[in-house]
């Protein structure tokens, strides 16, 4: 596994314009350039140069459909704590692949300031789903040695950074 988090820090200058257009296109991505330009108070031509640079930049790194768990029937969030029997790049690699293949995992982070070595978040229909999501996937991973749940009682929020 190439280092390529070290690339990833990299930073751009962004000024205050940059992180208004940031903010509009985090809650309406669909917004036309005119628009988008009208509101920062840019013509459309300074404003698409801008977005350009930000995606070049890789501050824009896609744009996306956001979708309601619940109306599309999994309305339970867990939250997964794992730890793995091995600390070796090969048994993380080897779970990163895994996980990654589980419709389910929305999210996957290595963590550090507690005993487990991952933090993942699924999403279910309901404990049988999540039942099944345990027993007979996630617990099958080879190397995963212990795992600790939480449920998702709310989300009080959820933004990206800017």
């Amino acid at each position: 596994m190439p280092n390529s988090h070290l690339a990833d820090t990299l930073t751009i200058d962004i000024d205050e314009t940059d992180k208004q257009l940031l903010r509009l296109l985090q809650t309406q991505a669909r917004m036309s350039i005119t628009d988008l330009a009208e509101r920062v108070n840019l013509s459309a031509t300074p404003c698409a140069r801008r977005i350009k640079r930000l995606e070049d930049a890789g501050v824009i790194t896609g744009y996306h459909t956001q979708t309601d768990a619940q109306k599309l029937g999994y309305p339970l969030a867990v939250f997964i704590a794992i730890s793995m029997d091995r600390h070796t790049a090969e048994r993380f690699e080897q779970f990163e692949r895994k996980i990654q293949s589980f419709d389910e995992v929305i999210s996957c982070s290595i963590v550090t300031g507690r005993t487990e070595d991952y933090l993942i978040k699924v999403r279910v229909r309901d404990m049988a789903h999540y039942e099944e999501f345990l027993l007979h996937r996630l617990n099958r991973i080879e190397g995963v040695a212990q795992v600790h749940t939480s449920f998702e009682l709310r989300e009080v929020f959820k933004r990206s950074v800017v």
